[in-house]
């Protein structure tokens, strides 16, 4: 199944992103409430992985208020095989 990093910037204002917070916190989903936020060293984000069939499931996760603002990006692992299958491929060694 595909994994998906989910990214939500918000406003730094503190009340902004207070309830920003509290939005994510009582929406329900096990994975809003389980986000990972980088406020407290300044980067206003949430982060979520999750793994699902699609990016239009990842985005259902997320409360109807922040979908707009969210980049989701499918996640892969490389192998060094499958790296220089891909070289070769493009005429390189």
């Amino acid at each position: 199944m595909p994994k998906y990093l989910i990214e939500v910037p918000h406003d730094e204002d503190v009340v902004a992103c207070a309830h920003v917070v509290d939005c994510f916190l009582t929406y329900g989903s096990h994975f809003a409430t389980n986000a990972d936020w980088g406020c407290m060293d300044g980067v206003h984000k949430a982060w979520i992985t999750i793994e699902t069939d699609s990016k239009e499931e990842a985005l259902d996760i997320l409360p109807p208020l922040c979908r707009d603002q969210a980049t989701i990006i499918q996640l892969n692992k490389f192998t060094r095989d499958g790296i220089k299958e891909i070289l070769l491929h493009h005429g390189q060694k």
